[in-house]
Formats: structure tokens, sequence, C-alpha cells
């Protein structure tokens, strides 16, 4: 647990910033919020504006100087700022590499300047790319599938150089597919999951790419959570400049998906049973099977996941239907 300490959450108007900083500020610490609203949003942290012990910085990690007043007297850097989604990616990779990586180089920079110690950034499991093997392992990548996957894999390789070159404890957390309350679900880059229910809300016929048979391993965002406290506090010298996948170790397929989605959501509505999904065309860059090996998170970190997948998938459905209906 964190406690009693002054936090940097980069993004922190995201989906996953947001919740994080919630969850700090019930547990006695500083938290300080730095986004651009590019992709986060202030109603994520409206509730939050009327605490003391939180303060929003409207700025860009693109920004050096932003970057530098931002860390000023923190302990600890929680950085989820990012410009996420393969599609986004594929369609406009320039600003992808600018925020993904200049901006991230931006913050070790930062970091290292102001001699802040423990900084833990959000990885992604599109950094395993077009590698077949299953369950995936930290220590066994294969190429890249799209410009977003690159920007990930190139923040793993400067973390581990500036470890190297000047001490920072760094660690990398690899979020497998998070999902959970306050989740986007409007835009074209919207997650599967929260698009995925409203449209059943909407009683539309909800899109999945391809055959639907592809594998994800869902993570709900509160075992998302442990995680950043874990790799914030641990003491244990042999866990920093390292990566951990952030999962449940569970393999979903994404039509098995869709069906438990109708079901729990037909608890409220039975209009919902009674509509189909729709198959589109795949999605390039789109990694086709994921499931990931959690062992090396609970041996060095003591992960230990919270919700499975179907504790997670009742908590967020509950959750959208009371926000959207």
């Amino acid at each position: 647990m964190i406690k009693d300490k002054t936090v940097l959450i980069t993004g922190g108007a995201g989906f996953i910033g947001s919740n994080i900083a919630e969850r700090l500020l019930k547990q006695d610490n500083i938290v300080i919020c730095l986004d651009n609203f590019s992709t986060g949003k202030k109603k994520n942290i409206a509730h939050l504006l009327k605490e003391d012990n939180f303060t929003l910085i409207e700025g860009d990690i693109r920004n050096l100087e932003t970057c530098n007043n931002a860390v000023n007297g923190v302990d600890i850097i929680l950085h989820q700022a990012a410009l996420g989604s393969v599609p986004r990616s594929i369609n406009d990779p320039i600003t992808t590499n600018e925020v993904n990586i200049s901006g991230f180089l931006n913050m070790l920079v930062a970091a290292k300047e102001n001699n802040i110690k423990r900084f833990v950034y959000a990885a992604s499991s599109s950094t395993y790319g077009d590698s077949k093997e299953l369950p995936k392992v930290e220590e066994n990548i294969g190429n890249p599938l799209s410009p977003y996957a690159v920007t990930k894999y190139i923040n793993e390789l400067y973390a581990n150089v500036f470890s190297s070159l000047y001490g920072l404890e760094v660690i990398g957390l690899r979020y497998f597919n998070v999902y959970g309350r306050k989740q986007s679900t409007d835009g074209a880059y919207a997650a599967a999951i929260p698009k995925f229910i409203t449209s059943f809300i909407k009683l539309e016929s909800p899109k999945i790419h391809g055959d639907g048979t592809q594998t994800r391993d869902f993570t709900y965002i509160d075992n998302v959570i442990q995680a950043n406290e874990l790799a914030a506090t641990t003491t244990n010298a042999d866990a920093l400049n390292q990566v951990y996948n952030v999962a449940c170790g569970e393999e979903t397929v994404l039509n098995d998906l869709i069906d438990q989605i109708k079901t729990q959501l037909g608890r409220f509505n039975p209009e919902i049973l009674k509509i189909k999904s729709t198959h589109v065309k795949e999605r390039q860059g789109d990694v086709r099977y994921s499931l990931a090996s959690i062992e090396k998170g609970k041996r060095y970190l003591g992960y230990k996941p919270t919700h499975t997948f179907g504790q997670g998938l009742e908590e967020a459905i509950d959750w959208y239907w009371n926000n959207l209906k």
C-alpha cells in the first residue's frame, strides 16, 4: 500500500490514472495529476478537484519543462500517460511516437534530474507482437505488429538504460487488456468491453473484428491498481529494473465474452438477450491470441489478482448499467 507519499500520476485523468488517483487519496497520499486531456477526461477527476491533497497540472509530457515542474518534490512517479490504441497508431504513427517515446524520455530525464528514485510505468502486452508462445512470459517477445507496440517496447529499452546508467529504480508493468469503471465507451478507439456493453445497452448489435475466436487476458482495473502499488513500494532489490505482466492468467475467447456480457446485461433488460453480434473485417496489427504468465509478478512483487475475469466483468457491467442507461 502507498501511504503518506507524494505521488505524480501522469495521465491521471485517464481511465487507469484516475482510478489509481482515487485509491491513493483514500490512503492519505498527496496526488499530483499531469494530463493534457487528449484522451483523459475532466469528468474522471471532477470529484477529486475538491480534495486538498489533489493537484491538477494541465500540461503535456512532450514538454520537458512541464515534466520537470510536475516531478518537483514527489516521492514516486506512476507514469500512465500514453497515446493508446493500435488502430490509432497505424493511422497516426508520428503523434504516437512523439507522445509515447519522446514524452516517456522527457519523464525519465525529469526523474533523473530531480533525483526521483522510483519510477513505475505502464508497459503493454502489445510488446509480445507475433510471438506465438502461450502463456506470454516476460523474457520471450516477438516482433512488434504496430507502431504502438514499437513505442512501448522502446519504453522498456529506455527504462533499462536509465536504470543502469543513472540508478533510477524503474519497474514496467505490461498491462493486458485492462477494463473496468470509467473506461471510455465512445470514439473509434474505445476498448472492446465498454464498446460491447454500450452497444447492448443501446439495443444495437456489437461489432466483432474478425471471426471472434481471438483470445485476450482481460484484466480488471483493481488488479492494475494493486500492481502499481506493489511496484511503487517493493523493497526487493531483485524486483527493480524489471518488467512484469499484469493480467489474470485467464484466456477468454471474444465470442464467449460477448455471450457473457449479453447474459449479464439480460438481468436488467431481457430484450438484450435477443441481440446478435455482427462480424466485420479483422483489424491490422491485432495480436491473435493472448494469455499471460503472472508467475514473475507473484514471485518478485507479491502480485495476486483480487478479481478474476468473471468477478471483474460483473462489477464493470453493474457500473456501466448505472452510469450509461
